[in-house]
């Protein structure tokens, strides 16, 4: 549990806590639902950026803003920071769109395309690129057709 006080959490008692150990537990590992969006050679990076920005976003709250905090804001904060350190980090434009939509299929995954001609059987995305118009954005996935060698191209509106 993350207590934000008068003074100021230390970068150690803050990797200590179990927020974060919790926190980085959950997003460096595999579950059902979804993969590990950070790759393995930024993790023991991203650790520590984190925990400093995160010390450093809790020294600029003023007191009443420190009363208010509550764990599950304190949390949430914590993540959102993760995720923009991580986004600093990363080699690739994929390994961004990996970040920021870490619930969606990736470059290399398979998909069906069961029931649209010429896309039944495995299919693997490999590409994907976010595209803008005006406000929205979609992300756009080139897709290889395994038994036939074509590729076709999909988009879909994001959230």
């Amino acid at each position: 549990m993350i207590r934000i006080e008068m003074t100021l959490p230390t970068t150690e008692d803050l990797a200590n806590s179990e927020m974060v150990q919790q926190t980085f537990a959950y997003w460096f590992s595999d579950h059902e639902h979804v993969r590990s969006p950070f790759p393995f050679y930024i993790q023991e990076d991203v650790k520590g950026k984190s925990i400093e920005a995160f010390v450093e976003w809790i020294g600029k709250l003023n007191e009443k803003a420190k009363e208010e905090i509550n764990e599950e804001i304190a949390h949430e904060k914590f993540e959102e920071i993760l995720f923009q350190q991580a986004s600093t980090l990363v080699k690739t434009d994929d390994e961004v769109l990996t970040l920021r939509f870490p619930f969606l299929p990736r470059a290399g995954d398979k998909i069906d395309g069961e029931g649209v001609e010429g896309r039944s059987g495995e299919n693997i995305i490999q590409k994907r690129y976010l595209i803008k118009e005006g406000k929205d954005e979609f992300m756009e996935v080139s897709v290889k057709n395994t038994a036939s060698g074509k590729v076709w191209e999909t988009r879909f509106e994001l959230p």
